[in-house]
C-alpha cells in the first residue's frame, strides 16, 4: 500500500493488514456446490445463508454461479440489509441500488409480496441491475430507474391506487416528470405519483462514498495504479463533495418514506465524515427523524459507530469489509 494511504488509515485507526475475507450467499443446495467449486465453506453463524470462501476458489466460471445458485456479496453488505428488518409485503426502495448484490437479497426476502423500487444514476451500473435480477430470477415485483438519488419522488402504488380519473393534463406532465424507467417486473405495481401517497415502507441509502473500506475496491488500485488513490480517496475536495451528496441522499430517502417506516443508511467507508457526522446533520435538521436500535444486530460480530444505535463493520472485528449503519425511522 502506498504512503499516503498508510498516513490515511493510520489517521482513522485503521491496522492496513485487514483487507482479505470474502463472502457468498448461497440458495439450497449446499453439497452440490461445494462438490462444484471443489471447496468446504464456512458458514456464518450470525448472518442467516452466508458462508465464508477462501481468496483462492474462483466462482464466476462454475456452474452453481452461471445457474444463479451463488450471490457474491460482503457480509456487512447482507447486514445492512436485515437492519431493514423487511416484512411480508413492504414496499421497499434501494436508493442507490447498483451493482445489484443487495436489491437481489431484498428482493429474495420479500418473496412473493411487496415490491421493490432500484434507483442508480448511472444507466450503465443499473443495466447490470437488471441483469441480476433476470440472473437470478427475482424481477417480478421489482422496477428499476435511472434516475438522481437526490430528487427521485416516484412513490410505491399499487394498481387499485392509480387514480386513471386524473385530469388529461395532468397525467400528460406527470408522465413526462418520470425518470428513465429501464426494468419493469410484472408485479411491480403501476408507475404513478400523487400527492396523498404514503411512501415507501422500507429505504436503503448505501450511498456512494469513497468506499476505502471495501477490500474489492482497494485491490482494484493495484490495477488502476496507486497514484489513482489521491483523486479517488485522499482528495479533501472529492470527500467534501460525498458529504455533501451523502446528505442529500439521506434527506431525500428519508423524504420518500413513510411515517413509521425504516430507513438504513451505510457506506463502505471507515471515515467519520462519511458516516457518524453525515448522521449528526441530518439529525440537526430533521425534527421528524430518530435512530432506531438494530434489534437483528445482537449476536452482530461488530462495534458501536461514534453515535450511540450506529454500528460499524471492519475486517478486524467483524472480518467483513468495512462498513457503517445507521437505522432511522420516521415519526
Amino acid at each position: 500500500l502506498p504512503d499516503a494511504f498508510l498516513d490515511f488509515l493510520q489517521t482513522n485507526g485503521i491496522d492496513p493488514l485487514i483487507y482479505t475475507p470474502r463472502y457468498i450467499r448461497l440458495k439450497p443446495g449446499l453439497e452440490e456446490i461445494e462438490a462444484e467449486i471443489k471447496c468446504r465453506l464456512q458458514k456464518l453463524n450470525w448472518l442467516p445463508g452466508f458462508y465464508s470462501l477462501p481468496p483462492h476458489i474462483q466462482i464466476a466460471n462454475s456452474k452453481p454461479y452461471k445457474e444463479g445458485k451463488i450471490y457474491g456479496i460482503d457480509a456487512a453488505s447482507g447486514a445492512a440489509v436485515l437492519a431493514l428488518d423487511i416484512s411480508v409485503g413492504d414496499h421497499v426502495l434501494d436508493l442507490c441500488c447498483a451493482p445489484g448484490a443487495k436489491l437481489c437479497m431484498i428482493s429474495d426476502l420479500l418473496g412473493d409480496s411487496g415490491s421493490v423500487t432500484g434507483v442508480d444514476v448511472a444507466r450503465h451500473r443499473l443495466a447490470a441491475c437488471r441483469t441480476m435480477l433476470q440472473k437470478y430470477v427475482l424481477g417480478d415485483a421489482c422496477r428499476l430507474f435511472v434516475a438522481d438519488g437526490t430528487t427521485f419522488s416516484l412513490m410505491p402504488v399499487r394498481f387499485r391506487e392509480w387514480t386513471s380519473r386524473r385530469p388529461w393534463k395532468e397525467r400528460k406532465r406527470a408522465a413526462r416528470a418520470r425518470p428513465e424507467l429501464i426494468f419493469y417486473g410484472k408485479a411491480s405495481g403501476v408507475v404513478g405519483l400523487s400527492k396523498d401517497e404514503l411512501g415507501y415502507d422500507k429505504v436503503l441509502v448505501d450511498a456512494e462514498c469513497t468506499h476505502d473500506g471495501s477490500i474489492r475496491h482497494i485491490q482494484k488500485f493495484e490495477h488502476w495504479g496507486w497514484e489513482t488513490l489521491n483523486g479517488r480517496v485522499l482528495n479533501a475536495e472529492r470527500s467534501d463533495n460525498l458529504t455533501t451528496l451523502q446528505l442529500k441522499l439521506l434527506i431525500n430517502g428519508f423524504r420518500l418514506l413513510r411515517v413509521g417506516g425504516s430507513l438504513v443508511y451505510s457506506t463502505c467507508s471507515l471515515t467519520v465524515s462519511q458516516n457518524e457526522n453525515v448522521v449528526e446533520w441530518f439529525l440537526k435538521e430533521n425534527s421528524s427523524a430518530a435512530l432506531q436500535e438494530i434489534d437483528a444486530a445482537k449476536d452482530w460480530p461488530c462495534k458501536s459507530g461514534r453515535i450511540p444505535k450506529t454500528l460499524r463493520f471492519d475486517p478486524v472485528t467483524s472480518k467483513t469489509s468495512g462498513l457503517f449503519v445507521a437505522k432511522f425511522t420516521k415519526l
